[in-house]
């Protein structure tokens, strides 16, 4: 996606650093918060589906505590973390209120999302709540997990959400005005790189240093675009300070850095899956079901198997076979191996029944699915 088709895009996913959200790193900017809620709702006026993945816990933290400064252990940080998701969530909530616009706080970690039957719970829940007109506010879970106190101030995390939701575009919004050919700060002919390839390992000579409050810096951000790009997401990195950011951006305005991919967000998905060589468990399909498939633009339901062999969870990837024995697509399973044999053979209003609840209707869904 070029910068003129971000004007057609559907579905954003915006994170915001540090840097830009707190005082210092001590307390929140309220008076930001409501620019960013005003620019952000001037997105979804014009019809888009906004998540918003938003630092500033342990600022805020450490603004309630009356805190001198940052605290340096870890198990100080995430209780500080712990309070000041309260005070962050609830800044949002009263920004977003303003316009009559519901939120929902999200906190996940990296390895629930590296859990394929956990992935797919997130991914479900995402996505109904941008179906009830929900803004997500989604944050690490710093009171369990590590990884954005550490290291990567949400960037990584936002490239995962990106991928969860499949993201026309992740917005990092950062103190600086994008990725350079050499740092600005030292070199007056540092140059803005407008347009790159996501995953391009040779960007990373450009990173340079980490910031003193984003705790990633340049390369995480990089990180982030080359994890969002698994579902064909484009990604801008671009400076959050510069007046009506996002607004500009929706209207095609070339600022920042716009790390691109050729792959739409089908061919970028199915590729992902096609190359994974660990496969979980099989499904074969009767001759109706496996037709279907082969003709594509359709999902695997239950009534359409007629075996299920493995030790596969939800959310693990298994493969399709028909009569045959000829394998005619893989996907990520909506039932674990159990579940998979009770329904089996059923139409989707019997699963409920069955097993006492339903996760989906489908056994494997067209977006996680590719014929081979």
């Amino acid at each position: 996606m070029d910068r003129e088709g971000l004007k057609d895009s559907s579905r954003w996913v915006v994170k915001i650093g540090s840097s830009l959200l707190t005082n210092n790193g001590l307390g929140l900017k309220t008076e930001t918060l409501d620019n960013w809620v005003s620019q952000i709702m001037t997105l979804r006026n014009a019809g888009k589906e906004v998540v918003l993945v938003s630092s500033g816990a342990v600022a805020e933290g450490i603004n309630r505590l009356s805190l001198e400064k940052r605290p340096h252990s870890l198990h100080e940080l995430q209780a500080v973390a712990a309070v000041g998701q309260m005070g962050l969530i609830q800044a949002y909530q009263s920004c977003f209120q303003k316009y009559h616009t519901h939120t929902a706080q999200i906190l996940i970690t990296h390895d629930e999302i590296s859990n394929r039957g956990r992935y797919l719970n997130a991914r479900s829940t995402l996505r109904t709540l941008l179906g009830m007109d929900v803004v997500p506010i989604v944050n690490e879970n710093d009171t369990v997990a590590t990884d954005e106190i550490q290291f990567g101030d949400n960037d990584t995390l936002a490239g995962l959400v990106s991928n969860l939701v499949e993201a026309d575009l992740l917005v990092i919004l950062t103190d600086q005005s994008g990725l350079f050919d050499k740092d600005p700060h030292k070199f007056d002919d540092a140059k803005l790189i407008s347009y790159a390839e996501a995953g391009d390992k040779s960007l990373e000579r450009y990173a340079g240093e980490v910031g003193r409050l984003g705790r990633g810096g340049m390369l995480t951000k990089l990180c982030a675009a080359e994890i969002a790009v698994k579902s064909g997401t484009t990604t801008i990195i671009a400076n959050g300070a510069d007046e009506e950011v996002l607004t500009r951006l929706n209207n095609g305005e070339d600022i920042g850095t716009l790390l691109g991919t050729k792959l739409g967000h089908v061919t970028a998905r199915k590729q992902w899956l096609a190359g994974q060589s660990k496969l979980a468990g099989e499904l074969v399909l009767d001759d109706g079901a496996a037709k279907v498939l082969k003709e594509g633009g359709r999902s695997l339901l239950a009534v359409g198997v007629v075996s299920a062999k493995g030790d596969f969870r939800r959310g693990e990837i298994v493969r399709c076979i028909d009569g045959q024995g000829s394998e005619i697509a893989r996907g990520l399973v909506n039932y674990n191996i159990d579940e998979t044999r009770k329904i089996m053979g059923q139409p989707s209003n019997q699963i409920e029944p069955i097993l006492g609840y339903v996760g989906e209707d489908e056994l494997i869904h067209l977006d996680n699915m590719v014929i081979i």
